[in-house]
C-alpha cells in the first residue's frame, strides 16, 4: 500500500508499506478494571479522543498495559521536526521500570469508528527519536470500542512496517462489580 509521509514544511514523499491492521481483535479475552474516572468527569465526558485520554489518566492504563510506572508529559503536542515538518501526538507520556529504564509513549487516541494509521505512529517514532532520544520508544494506540471498552495496542516498526506488538482490552467497570470468581482468574491469568 502507499502511504503520503511527510518529507519537511509543506512536502510530501510516498511510501510502499503493507497496511496496518490496528482493528480490534474480538477473541481477546477482556479485563476488567475498577473506574477510578471521577463522577464529574464521567458525567460531562462527550465520548471522543479526550474523553479517551481522560480515561487512560485516571485509571492509569497506560502503567497497567506497559508494566511500567507513567506519567502524563503533555497532550496535543505539535511540533516541527527538520525532516518531517509538523506532527502532532495526542498525548506523551514517560515512565520508569522497576530497573530504571526509561520510557517514552506516545498515544494515539481514536473513537470507535476511527482507525489507528501507520503514519501516525511512524510520526510518533520520529518524534521520540528527535525529542527523547536517550528514552525507549514505545508507541500506544488507544481506542473506544464501545461504552467503557477500551482497546489499547503497542506498535513496533519491523523492517519498513508498522505492526502490532500487544493488544489488551480493557473494561471500566464499578468497583464492586468485580466478582472472587473474577479477581481468582486474573491471579492465575497468563501473560
Amino acid at each position: 500500500m502507499w502511504t503520503i509521509l511527510p518529507a519537511g514544511t509543506g512536502r510530501y514523499r510516498f511510501f510502499a508499506e503493507l497496511p496496518l491492521q490496528a482493528e480490534p481483535n474480538q477473541g481477546l479475552a477482556e479485563t476488567k478494571v475498577p473506574d477510578a474516572t471521577p463522577g464529574l468527569i464521567a458525567m460531562y465526558a462527550l465520548g471522543d479522543e479526550q474523553a479517551l485520554l481522560a480515561k487512560l489518566r485516571y485509571n492509569r492504563l497506560i502503567d497497567v498495559f506497559t508494566g511500567v510506572t507513567c506519567y502524563s508529559l503533555q497532550n496535543h503536542l505539535r511540533t516541527n521536526l527538520p525532516e518531517f515538518g509538523q506532527i502532532e501526538t495526542d498525548e506523551i507520556y514517560v515512565g520508569v521500570d522497576r530497573r530504571g529504564a526509561r520510557y517514552v509513549f506516545p498515544v494515539q487516541a481514536k473513537g470507535a469508528r476511527e482507525k489507528l494509521k501507520s503514519v501516525q505512529v511512524r510520526q510518533d517514532l520520529w518524534l521520540c527519536s528527535t525529542r527523547f532520544p536517550s528514552l525507549i520508544c514505545r508507541p500506544v494506540g488507544a481506542q473506544f470500542t464501545e461504552e467503557e471498552l477500551i482497546v489499547l495496542f503497542e506498535f513496533e516498526e519491523s523492517g519498513r512496517d508498522i505492526k502490532i506488538s500487544a493488544e489488551k482490552h480493557y473494561r471500566l467497570v464499578p468497583p464492586d462489580t468485580l466478582s472472587a470468581e473474577e479477581l481468582a482468574t486474573y491471579r492465575v491469568r497468563l501473560e
